[in-house]
Parts: structure tokens; C-alpha cells; sequence
């Protein structure tokens, strides 16, 4: 009996210290979300950029608040004027309140156009909550209150095209319309992928042949030449809700292959697991093993598929509108922005009109780095830290 005592002491378990003890609970007792969630707070680059594609997004969404003028405005009295730096001092001494200079007009000594050119002897003040161009409130009221604007003069933070439109409005403006392309393209892509890669790793057999024949087809297409064709085949007197509704059922139409083969491949491995076969046994449809069972058991992939898809659907229609096939003005996007200012006057004389490029490939990155940190943050094999 002694002894049996002696050995129970010497293999009894170490005592666990009580801050090591609660964060092992908590990871055990963690859902996939919280996991998810651990690891990515630690991915220090896709934080930053998903809070620059948060502040893309909220800045489109709000971009009639948020810029002085509409993208139709323009200014004939600064017409293909360079930005206009905020300043707080000049020669002529420090102020509190931000300013910009006024301009004044010059002679070009070789052309004899025209030039606008900063005044460094006037101050135009700028004010916030100003009274500006008048517009409608995401379609409920009308305002005419803008952030910030001048009490007199102007103001052109990335300056003016040819025409005198102001270029940070339409930036604002275009990345509302060349990401809501971006996620409405995605979506329907993801709903015929969900449909069709759900149909064909569920069943497998003479279905799943002919769907995977039918997404060769689509995969083999070329991607831009088909997207040019569909896109030079709308009419010339169609409206720009009705080319941007076209556009985007183009970009879902053609997107959806990829991650279909994702969904049947993920599909085909777990179809024969016990819970699915006890969800058989109990009479459940196909419908519901799918979506109930099914999917949600590998949807931080599909998420991470969907994040990484978005970037090149943007990219497509930007493509698109660049070469004059997708939205046309008065339609604003980053594509038609791009698509304005490629002439040798822009790139000799007015460089500021490629800041939507900068704007574009920035988002682009963002979303690149964004999806990586998703991918890293859904593999079970990443270490978490709490």
C-alpha cells in the first residue's frame, strides 16, 4: 500500500499555472471564427490593408460629403490646372486656419495658351461644412453641405482635367462605381459557384462530367478578347445604368469557374464523412447536406476565394473602360478616368491625371495583401496566438 502511494505522488500532473491555464481554454474552446480572427490580428500588413479598402469604400460611399464639387462640375476658369496644395504658411507669415493661394493667368511664351499659376499674395481660407453643389443623399434627401470647401475661389486638391472637372471628386466618385462593380461581379460568380460546383461535387458521376466539360469551355476562352466582344456588342444609346448592370453581369458571368472547381474539390473530399451520411440516413435533401452541412465546414476558404477575386474584376473593368469597350461617360470609374488622360498632353503637361492609377493600383494591393493574410489566418496548421 505504501508503495502504491509513493507512485501515485511521483506521477501525479504538474500544477498549471492559472494565466496558462485560461488561454489554453480559451483556444480550445474557441469557434473557427475566433481562430480565424487570433491569427489574422496578427497579419500586421492585411490589417493595414483592409483598412485602406475600408476608407476606399467609406470615401466612395460618402463622396458627395466628402468632396467639394460633383464629377460633373467644372470650373471653366482653371481649366487642365495642377493641384492645389493645403498650406499653413507662405511669405507671408503663419496661419491657423488651412489655405490655398489663389491663381491667376499667364501666358505660355511659346504657345500663347493660357496658364493658370498659383497667386502667392492671396489666400483663399478653407472652411468646413460648406455650402456647395447641391445633390441627393444616398437617393433620400437633397444637401448641399460639403466637408470642406473656400468662401471664395476655388479648390482643386489633385487639380482639373481639360475640361475643368475637379480631379479628387472624380477619383471619390469612380472608386464608388469601380467597386461596386468589383462586388457585384463577385457575388454573382459566387452564387453560380456555389450552384454549379455544389451540384457537381455532390453528386459526382455522368453530372459532375458534363459540368466540369462545361467549365473547360469557359476556363479555355480567352479572358479579355471575350470580355472585349461582349462589351463592344452593347448600344450605343444604352444608359449608363444599363451598360454598368451589363458590365458587372459580365465580369459574374465569366468569374465563376475558379471557384467552382474550389467548392467541388473540397466537396468531393468530405461527401463521405459520417455527418454526412448520418444526415442521409435522417432524410435530409441534397440541398440542405449542402449548404448546412457542407459548405460551412470549409467557408473561410470560399471567403478568402472571394476577397482575392475582387481585385481582378476591378482590374477587368478598369481594363475594359480604359480601351473605350466597358462604361462610357458621363459614367465616372478609375477605367474611364484612365481612359480620358491617355494623350500626350496629359503625360506632357498635366501628370496629376493619372493619380486614379496610383488610387487603382494602390486598392489593388490592398486587397492582394488583404486576401494573403485571409489565406494565412483560414489554415488550421498557422500557429494562433491569443
Amino acid at each position: 500500500m505504501t508503495i502504491l502511494n509513493e507512485t501515485s505522488q511521483d506521477t501525479s500532473i504538474p500544477t498549471v499555472r492559472s494565466g496558462e491555464s485560461e488561454a489554453t481554454l480559451r483556444y480550445y474552446s474557441a469557434s473557427q471564427w475566433q481562430l480565424i480572427w487570433w491569427r489574422f490580428r496578427h497579419h500586421r500588413t492585411a490589417l493595414a490593408g483592409g483598412i485602406v479598402l475600408i476608407v476606399i469604400a467609406l470615401a466612395g460611399a460618402f463622396a458627395e460629403f466628402l468632396t467639394p464639387y460633383t464629377g460633373t462640375t467644372r470650373n471653366t476658369e482653371y481649366l487642365l490646372g495642377p493641384p492645389q496644395p493645403i498650406r499653413f504658411w507662405d511669405t507671408n507669415g503663419f496661419s491657423l486656419r488651412p489655405f490655398v493661394h489663389g491663381v491667376k493667368t499667364e501666358r505660355d511664351p511659346v504657345t500663347l495658351r493660357p496658364l493658370p499659376v498659383a497667386d502667392p499674395e492671396t489666400r483663399w481660407y478653407i472652411r468646413f461644412f460648406t455650402h456647395g453643389d447641391s445633390y441627393t443623399f444616398f437617393g433620400l434627401f437633397r444637401s448641399d453641405i460639403h466637408l470642406f470647401g473656400t468662401d471664395e475661389g476655388f479648390l482643386h486638391l489633385f487639380g482639373t482635367d481639360d475640361i475643368g472637372r475637379d480631379v479628387f471628386s472624380r477619383v471619390l466618385y469612380a472608386g464608388r462605381t469601380s467597386l461596386s462593380i468589383g462586388v457585384l461581379g463577385v457575388l454573382i460568380a459566387f452564387v453560380l459557384a456555389l450552384i454549379i460546383g455544389g451540384i457537381a461535387g455532390y453528386f459526382g458521376g455522368w453530372i459532375d462530367y458534363i459540368i466540369q466539360r462545361l467549365t473547360e469551355i469557359v476556363r479555355v476562352a480567352p479572358v479579355i478578347p471575350l470580355y472585349m466582344g461582349l462589351a463592344a456588342s452593347f448600344p450605343r444609346e444604352w444608359s449608363t445604368e444599363q451598360v454598368f448592370f451589363a458590365m458587372t453581369l459580365i465580369l459574374g458571368l465569366v468569374g465563376w469557374p475558379t471557384l467552382s472547381r474550389r467548392i467541388r474539390s473540397q466537396l468531393l473530399t468530405l461527401r463521405n464523412e459520417d455527418y454526412v451520411t448520418a444526415a442521409r440516413l435522417a432524410g435530409a435533401k441534397a440541398s440542405r447536406i449542402i449548404s448546412v452541412h457542407l459548405l460551412p465546414a470549409f467557408s473561410s476558404y470560399i471567403i478568402v476565394d472571394l476577397v482575392i477575386s475582387f481585385p481582378y474584376m476591378i482590374l477587368s473593368e478598369t481594363a475594359l473602360s480604359f480601351v473605350g469597350l466597358g462604361l462610357r461617360p458621363p459614367a465616372i470609374s478609375w477605367g474611364v478616368l484612365l481612359q480620358e488622360a491617355q494623350n500626350i498632353r496629359a503625360i506632357q503637361q498635366a501628370p496629376w491625371l493619372f493619380i486614379p492609377a496610383a488610387v487603382l493600383v494602390i486598392a489593388v494591393l490592398a486587397f492582394t495583401v488583404l486576401g494573403d493574410g485571409l489565406r494565412d489566418a483560414a489554415d488550421p496548421y498557422t500557429v494562433t496566438g491569443s
